[in-house]
């Protein structure tokens, strides 16, 4: 995690999560779809640099399909960053607007 600025960037968001989890009391089912939605940003991120760096081994100089493989499980990540992100704003959402006033 050290050398991985992403895995720093969901690490923080992690805490993030947590704490309004905690925050905003949510229910059992709640905390399930939240910790789904985390564990999989966290598992695509994981796999994403697994990729990348056996990418890397096998092809240090730029090859196309190297760029390929790189670029889909990307692609997977953000996928998976955007649906926690859905998550996030049906679970939380309503209650941080409420604690705005919206």
């Amino acid at each position: 995690m050290r050398t991985e600025v992403h895995l720093q960037f969901h690490a923080v968001a992690t805490v993030v999560v947590l704490g309004l989890g905690w925050y905003f009391e949510l229910t059992r089912g709640e905390w399930a779809l939240v910790a789904l939605a985390v564990g999989l940003v966290w598992s695509l991120e994981l796999v994403n640099t697994a990729i990348e760096a056996v990418v890397n081994l096998v092809s240090p100089e730029y090859h196309p399909l190297a760029g390929r493989a790189k670029d889909v499980a990307a692609g997977a990540v953000l996928v998976g960053a955007v649906a926690a992100l859905a998550v996030g704003l049906l679970v939380f959402g309503p209650r941080i607007g409420a604690l705005l006033g919206w």
